[in-house]
């Protein structure tokens, strides 16, 4: 997502994306992604203008224009920015500006989007318009295998936003956790030594930390042991 920043003069206007603006959408975006501090797109450039040709509809996308010049565009679902790009000749016109504030306008409970951690003009641009940043990746879930980071608008009640995705979380480690208990009750009759190994589990817990940094290994060792502990307790009750 390569949005820019400033006001958008009277010129500019927003409207929602028509089948006629595939064509336009797709050079905006390929030109705007190149001028980006951005890895190299997973997809040859001929698959995007038939992409977005499927998503206008399904999304919701929304074009800045003067006149008859597409300046950059925007795409949403319900919960998600997915894009986000201006021209790079109308850069810092405040088009992104007036593309994000749609979104906000239409996604007025918050939402997410994912920008490279390259992207640093793009970080500071959502930044500075009351985005938080979440989390950091190593990339490995993305095509381009490039380090992100999920970004949020916590919209007009943040606690409650920010809460749902806690909760999304939980949801999520509880499968782990059930598919973990599970994994440890099938190998336990497989084990000749039924004692613990405690080196096993620190580079369990180092493991971990390698997903979670920010946690470290030592603040895990602690709720690796718990987790085993309770997976084991839960196993011997078979």
């Amino acid at each position: 997502m390569t949005p820019t920043d400033a006001s958008a003069g009277p010129d500019v206007t927003v409207r929602p994306a028509v089948p006629g603006d595939v064509g336009a959408l797709a050079a905006v975006h390929l030109r705007a992604r190149r001028a980006a501090p951005m890895p190299e797109p997973a997809h040859p450039d001929s698959t995007l203008a038939p992409f977005l040709a499927t998503r206008i509809g399904a999304d919701q996308v929304w074009v800045a224009e003067a006149g008859e010049r597409v300046l950059g565009y925007a795409r949403h679902t319900s919960t998600w920015l997915d894009d986000l790009y201006v021209d790079p000749s109308a850069a810092r016109q405040g088009v992104g500006s007036l593309l994000l504030d749609v979104v906000k306008d239409r996604l007025a409970d918050g939402f997410c989007l994912w920008v490279f951690a390259s992207n640093t003009p793009a970080r500071a641009f959502y930044a500075r318009h009351g985005l938080l940043e979440l989390e950091e990746t190593d990339g490995s879930a993305n095509e381009e295998h490039a380090p992100d980071v999920r970004m949020a608008w916590p919209g007009r009640d943040p606690l409650r936003f920010l809460r749902g995705l806690v909760d999304e979380v939980d949801e999520e480690l509880g499968d782990l956790l059930a598919r973990r208990a599970a994994l440890t009750r099938a190998i336990q009759p497989l084990k000749t030594d039924p004692t613990r190994d405690p080196a096993r589990e620190r580079e369990v817990a180092e493991r971990v930390a390698r997903r979670a940094p920010r946690l470290g290994t030592d603040r895990l060792v602690p709720v690796m042991d718990a987790i085993i502990t309770a997976s084991l307790d839960a196993a011997a009750e078979d």
